[in-house]
């Protein structure tokens, strides 16, 4: 996934070290030199983070990233902070000026580029969801972006998981003034004291007994409702390693072991507040979007919108020379089971497809029912090896367990798809479905149930 990243430095020599570093991972990259520069870029162009030194004259980062944060336009850009300082009460302070990450200098290569793929992740999964907002005429958003200022990081829910029991009463002792803090010891429980827990932010440590901390912290993430649910490690410097390839798995940030009481509670009051902000962003897209722009039987957006996002999506894919793919699927044989099962078995499958396929694709992906039996899938920054693995997961789900919505036996059911990428600056939203559509008529033709990739 390719970015557009500020780095913002008074001195030339450290611009040119982070600009080469993230250049050669094919970042694009602006810079500023001061701090006035680099909220005016923010405020003008797109970008997807900023890289903001600590000590700048006239105007500190501290002072640059609460700016971003207090303007309703840049407030959603991520920070990464990147300073000499290595106090935990500086990193406290950057966190409550807005910050969502902190580096020291010298920059490691490896943990900048984790936590730059980190923070991009969220960005576009941010960026997504305002831009499926701004699709929908009605939807107020200007009110969803503001609601930033009014939510509060007080009387979390929180989840220790550590099997040194006298270590998680000590965090838990940190932080019980604030927020409901409950510990687990036994990791192989992590997946079903989620389901049932409500948590809004989890903190693992680094040094479980007899288990991975990555797989839990993985576990935890294929509950429905735990999908985004924040996650900090409690790490030791030896585990480094491990960390950068946590953050880089979507872990959502780590703390270093002998924990710091201030630190903590700002790292964890920031997770709380980034997640209640994106529950409530959620809540208003999908509060507010008009039914004329979702399909009544599947709760899928409908081919009316559709038709809108794609338009604004591809435009947006094309100014920045991103990629985006288009799947187009089609249930196998679907007139035979309304003419043997009658219409009600029918409308029972698409609504059971519909709710596998919004389980098998990713969040910044975007179903729609298009129309009868046939589906539509838009994915925004994707290539055709990150397509390809999506497509053959919602296939595989349909075909690999038997639809149970009739009084009868249960019925195998299998869907075709086509898929087709951007191209060029020349494509339209229109030769974009027909490349998609002329792939499916081929999955068809040569025996259902396959995804074919638009061969243009």
């Amino acid at each position: 996934m390719t970015a557009r990243v500020l780095i913002v430095d008074d001195i030339p020599t450290n611009v040119r070290l982070l600009e080469a570093r993230l250049s050669a991972e094919y970042y694009e990259v602006l810079t500023a030199s001061s701090g006035a520069q680099a909220l005016d870029i923010c405020n003008n162009q797109d970008v997807d983070i900023v890289l903001l030194d600590v000590m700048m004259p006239e105007m500190d980062g501290f002072e640059v990233c609460r700016r971003l944060k207090a303007n309703p336009k840049t407030h959603h850009l991520p920070v990464l902070m990147i300073t000499a300082l290595d106090q935990s009460s500086d990193r406290v302070q950057g966190l409550e000026a807005g910050a969502d990450d902190f580096l020291t200098k010298p920059v490691d290569d490896t943990q900048l580029m984790a936590r730059v793929k980190s923070l991009v992740r969220l960005k576009s999964l941010t960026d997504e969801l305002r831009a499926r907002a701004l699709t929908g005429q009605q939807i107020a958003v200007e009110d969803a972006l503001r609601a930033m200022d009014s939510i509060s990081a007080s009387e979390g829910s929180v989840l220790i998981i550590d099997t040194d029991r006298r270590h998680a009463e000590r965090i838990q002792g940190y932080l019980s003034a604030d927020h409901k803090v409950d510990i687990l010891t036994e990791p192989a429980d992590a997946v079903f004291q989620v389901a049932g827990g409500g948590y809004e932010l989890a903190l693992v440590s680094m040094s479980l007994d007899d288990f991975d901390p990555l797989r839990v912290s993985s576990q935890i993430r294929t509950v429905d409702h735990a999908r985004n649910l924040p996650i900090i490690l409690m790490a030791d410097s030896a585990d480094k390693p491990r960390v950068v390839r946590a953050l880089d798995l979507g872990v959502n940030d780590y703390i270093n072991r002998p924990v710091e009481r201030n630190e903590l509670q700002a790292r964890v009051r920031t997770q709380i507040r980034r997640h209640r902000y994106a529950m409530e962003l959620r809540e208003s897209v999908n509060n507010t979007m008009a039914l004329a722009v979702t399909d009544e039987l599947t709760g899928l957006y409908n081919r009316r919108y559709f038709d809108r996002h794609l338009n604004v999506m591809l435009s947006k894919a094309q100014e920045q020379d991103r990629d985006i793919a288009l799947m187009i699927l089609d249930i196998d044989h679907f007139k035979a089971v309304n003419d043997n099962h009658g219409h009600d078995v029918g409308d029972a499958v698409l609504r059971e497809f519909a709710a596998r396929l919004k389980r098998n694709i990713r969040g910044v992906d975007l179903a729609c029912r298009f129309g009868g039996e046939e589906f539509v899938v838009l994915m925004p920054d994707t290539d055709t090896g990150q397509a390809e693995a999506v497509a053959e997961r919602v296939r595989q789900s349909m075909a690999e367990k038997p639809f149970e919505v009739g009084p009868t036996r249960p019925l195998s059911v299998t869907v075709s798809a086509g898929v087709a990428l951007k191209e060029s600056q020349a494509d339209t939203p229109e030769t974009l479905v027909k490349r998609a559509d002329v792939a499916l008529y081929r999955a068809k033709r040569e025996g259902r149930n396959r995804v074919i990739f638009d061969a243009a």
